[in-house]
């Protein structure tokens, strides 16, 4: 009997996924429907038999409703704050449900009406998070099976730029959405707990608490602290441990340049400035400094952010970027932040040979017989192009073979979930081995 596939948003993440679910629907007897903005870039696809695509007004809920309402399943990947009201249109309709996002407080609401429905909702199936779930759980499962104590446990994901792609001082090219990078870290404190007592780190002073990474083959990275990693407590089942830290990936360097921006308020993105239309990049940056009737802009910032006269490198990335320029903003009302945006995608945009790549790690410090030991894991997977990303491979990859599992009945626990138990993260690492994710494990002691 043929099963109907929703995908509502094609997005730069959804080409590995597009492409995961054509090569599966013929031997499984899928058809699938793409819905979205725009369906100009799909032409590649709608060749196939097995596909079709139709322009989606996102704000038309009976659209939406009458789209759900025909499909077996509906994949979202949509903005995450738009996923809810996907999701109880498919509580009305009875379809289960796959989204990449962070699982939100109202889709958790939907738990007891999911089940009372006999309908399953996977969440946090993408790379961060999602991959990471999955290589998590696993190692922990197996300390916990040989009878171990998780005492520490710190896990880290980059969406990065290649080494062979890499040209830039930052080390760094946009793998992902831009305004989710300008961003980061403004969703309130960062939470997490070190040696027993709980930490908390405010966005000013985010960029400079790193923790320096080392991966065999790799090199040096530095890692950020990010969002509240005290929820995963309960959920990874450690309710008890002494150390648990998840964060983002950056090459060296990157993190302290970053934090000039946050400190002078660039990154603000609540209130508009006006004529920003017509503000060059250096009267942007002035905006922000204290007025002087003599000395430069340049002189300005390094005096605001403290900056010594030797301090070439950082000083030589904010000028890489141009900041210093008659180079017009052109964007209306703009926020700070999306003046930010707009001269960073000048230079950080992944040019058509590039090539981006994940970086994820994990460290398990555990106790095993009276004794201490300490275990790594970490995977790294690069791009094709920029079209068959890294990211999109780990991204979409998850959201298709857990939607797979969904369809052919392997995973049929009613409920909101994410994917933390060993019937849904054994068989998708497997699979996702035939994709080149594969986790190198290390013991250190």
């Amino acid at each position: 009997m043929m099963q109907n596939i929703l995908l509502i948003g094609a997005g730069r993440s959804t080409a590995s996924l597009i492409d995961y679910i054509v090569k599966n629907a013929k031997e499984n007897e899928w058809k699938l429907k793409i819905v979205d903005q725009s369906v100009d870039h799909l032409g590649k696809w709608l060749s196939h038999e097995t596909v079709t695509a139709q322009k989606f007004d996102v704000n038309d809920s009976s659209m939406r409703q009458e789209l759900i309402r025909q499909a077996d399943i509906v994949i979202s990947m949509l903005p995450a704050h738009m996923h809810l009201e996907v999701a109880k249109d498919c509580i009305t309709f009875k379809k289960n449900m796959v989204t990449a996002s962070y699982i939100s407080d109202g889709m958790r609401a939907l738990d007891e009406e999911a089940k009372a429905a006999g309908l399953t909702f996977i969440n946090e199936i993408g790379v961060d998070p999602g991959i990471d779930h999955l290589s998590a759980m696993k190692i922990i499962d197996e300390i916990k099976e040989q009878g171990g104590k998780l005492t520490a446990f710190e896990s880290f994901t980059g969406g990065l730029v290649a080494p062979e792609s890499d040209d830039n001082p930052w080390n760094y090219k946009f793998t992902w959405n831009p305004r989710n990078v300008v961003v980061a870290g403004q969703g309130g404190a960062v939470k997490f707990i070190q040696e027993g007592t709980y930490k908390y780190i405010p966005y000013h002073k985010l960029f400079r608490r790193t923790e320096l990474i080392d991966i065999d083959d790799y090199g040096k990275f530095e890692g950020i602290a990010n969002r509240d990693s005290l929820k995963y407590q309960s959920v990874y089942g450690l309710e008890d441990i002494k150390t648990l830290y998840r964060g983002t990936l950056r090459r060296p360097g990157y993190c302290r340049a970053w934090d000039a921006f946050v400190q002078i308020g660039a990154t603000d993105d609540t209130y508009t400035l006006p004529n920003s239309e017509e503000m060059t990049f250096r009267e942007f940056i002035n905006l922000f400094l204290p007025y002087n009737p003599t000395d430069s802009v340049e002189l300005k910032l390094r005096h605001y952010l403290g900056l010594a006269h030797d301090d070439i490198e950082l000083f030589a990335k904010l000028e890489w970027l141009d900041i210093f320029k008659d180079i017009k903003v052109g964007i209306k009302n703009a926020t700070p932040a999306q003046v930010l945006q707009r001269i960073l995608e000048r230079k950080w945009t992944l040019k058509p040979e590039d090539k981006d790549m994940i970086v994820m790690w994990h460290k398990f410090i555990y106790e095993l017989d009276g004794e201490e030991h300490e275990k790594h894991s970490s995977m790294v997977i690069k791009g094709k192009n920029t079209e068959d990303t890294a990211m999109a491979m780990t991204v979409g990859y998850p959201v298709g073979i857990s939607t797979k599992m969904i369809l052919t009945g392997k995973i049929n626990s009613p409920g909101v979930h994410i994917p933390i138990k060993k019937e849904m993260y054994e068989p998708i690492l497997e699979e996702l081995k035939d994709y080149g994710v594969v986790f190198k494990e290390k013991v250190v002691r």
